[in-house]
């Protein structure tokens, strides 16, 4: 009865440590998404002082990371993105759009629309 007891319990925890690490290899393959926005500023200073410090805090609490932004931009091939060029990674889709539906963000870009143009779109990445 004891060897079988002890069967079963090892039967179950092998069961749990594979359901387990199952989760954490799906978990793993997700790929990500990320927000490429190219942004033509009209008033630097004001963009800088006004708009960034409004809009990032709002990419953080959606779960977003900055990947890469600046004015520092080498244009290899087509038309220039803009002055400046944001990368932002989310974990999905879902993620972004709640972002971009969210009041906060909504309230944000009404003031960077005072000093700057924006295009932006979502693209997913590659899983890893």
């Amino acid at each position: 009865m004891k060897t079988r007891s002890i069967a079963a319990l090892a039967l179950l925890a092998g069961a749990a440590i594979g359901a387990v690490a199952v989760q954490g290899l799906h978990a793993e393959s997700k790929a990500p998404v990320y927000v490429v926005t190219e942004t033509d500023i009209s008033d630097l200073d004001a963009f800088q002082k006004e708009y960034l410090p409004v809009v990032q805090p709002t990419i953080k609490a959606a779960g977003g990371r900055r990947v890469a932004a600046g004015q520092n931009i080498v244009v290899l091939e087509g038309p220039s993105p803009g002055t400046r060029v944001a990368i932002n990674e989310f974990d999905s889709l879902e993620a972004v759009q709640a972002w971009r539906a969210s009041a906060d963000f909504k309230a944000a870009r009404k003031i960077g629309e005072k000093y700057a143009k924006f295009r932006a779109f979502a693209v997913e990445g590659i899983p890893q």
